[in-house]
């Protein structure tokens, strides 16, 4: 089989596109044909050994994908070869096969196509488990979301709006905050041009937002926790901007206000049952219109490099997708 490999670490230029043995499933595991893979934050830093979780070299990156089950292990009982599926893998899916345990792969709804199904688990999982369970999100609440034109941005708007609240999108230029809008956001901030709290305060009246939903860390992190209402929730999802910032700690105090973690992967280990009904919702809003993944840019298995870097650049609005044609299957389509 071919696969994108990350055989040092580095950046996405030092991949390489390889041929190497097709795996075999162990007792719990499938082996899945890929279709098409998303793009997450964390293959920017799982290839340079800055990621939490740290495979053997050589691997592939790519932490979810869409395809077919191509075989199963002897104990596997609730798939068959040629079930469409999607499997989040951590990583391994920049590849034409993948292997993932039984338990971290979920029917793929019918009318649901590959490439979205690939851009769906991650982020999407990861924006519930924010805004729905870590900050117990209610309607009519206010919700700032920062990085808002990317991927668990774009995402967190959605839910956001799902779940009931007024959504603030923060990005960095009006095109992106345009998508935003278009996924629902009800106020838009450029924080390229605008100040944040100057912004945050007019909107909300001075109260403050209730809920803040943050990817990006640096600067930006600290300005909203300073506009977070009485009781309000940061939500630490990441650090996009490369910073990890320094809070002062006496504004918890003084805002009566919290600042929870959001680790979503270690989330779906911990509480798999959780996780699974999690998605479960998500995948009926899903097929009732009420969220939609937006891929912006679409890149074939030997770009996924150039896929990774794009992400790393900002360059890309919502998900990026790395599609891996098949013998039988042509670039693009799906069973």
């Amino acid at each position: 089989m071919k696969a994108l490999l990350c055989k040092s670490w580095g950046d996405p230029e030092t991949l390489v596109l390889e041929e190497t043995a097709t795996p075999a499933p162990g007792d719990h595991q499938v082996l899945v044909r890929v279709h098409a893979a998303g793009v997450n934050f964390p293959d920017t830093l799982i290839i340079r050994n800055l990621y939490q979780f740290k495979p053997e070299l050589p691997f592939s990156p790519g932490g979810e994908c869409a395809g077919v089950v191509e075989a199963v292990g002897a104990k596997v009982g609730h798939l068959k070869a040629g079930d469409r599926v999607i499997a989040f893998t951590g990583w391994g899916s920049f590849a034409e096969f993948v292997l993932a345990d039984a338990k971290a792969l979920m029917p793929l709804p019918a009318g649901l196509d590959d490439e979205t199904a690939a851009a769906f688990v991650m982020t999407y999982g990861t924006s519930y488990h924010a805004l729905a369970d870590r900050a117990a999100l209610q309607p009519g609440e206010t919700l700032l979301v920062l990085g808002a034109a990317g991927g668990v941005g774009l995402a967190a708007v959605e839910i956001g709006k799902a779940l009931g609240a007024r959504v603030i999108a923060a990005a960095s230029s009006a095109d992106k905050l345009a998508t935003c809008r278009e996924h629902g956001a009800d106020e838009l901030i450029d924080y390229s041009r605008e100040d944040l709290r100057d912004r945050l305060k007019a909107l909300t009246g001075g109260r403050g937002v209730d809920v803040v939903y943050d990817p990006v860390g640096g600067a930006y992190t600290e300005a909203a926790l300073r506009s977070c209402a009485w009781r309000g929730r940061l939500l630490v999802v990441g650090f996009a901007n490369g910073d990890i910032p320094r809070l002062p700690a006496n504004l918890a105090l003084l805002k009566g206000c919290s600042i929870v973690g959001v680790f979503w992967g270690d989330y779906t280990q911990r509480e798999p049952e959780r996780a699974q009904r999690d998605l479960e919702t998500l995948l009926s809003w899903m097929q009732q219109g009420r969220i939609r993944p937006h891929i912006g840019r679409r890149y074939p298995l030997e770009r996924g490099g150039d896929a990774i870097r794009a992400l790393m650049n900002r360059e890309v609005v919502g998900k990026v997708v790395v599609t891996i044609a098949q013998a039988d299957r042509p670039a693009g389509a799906s069973r």
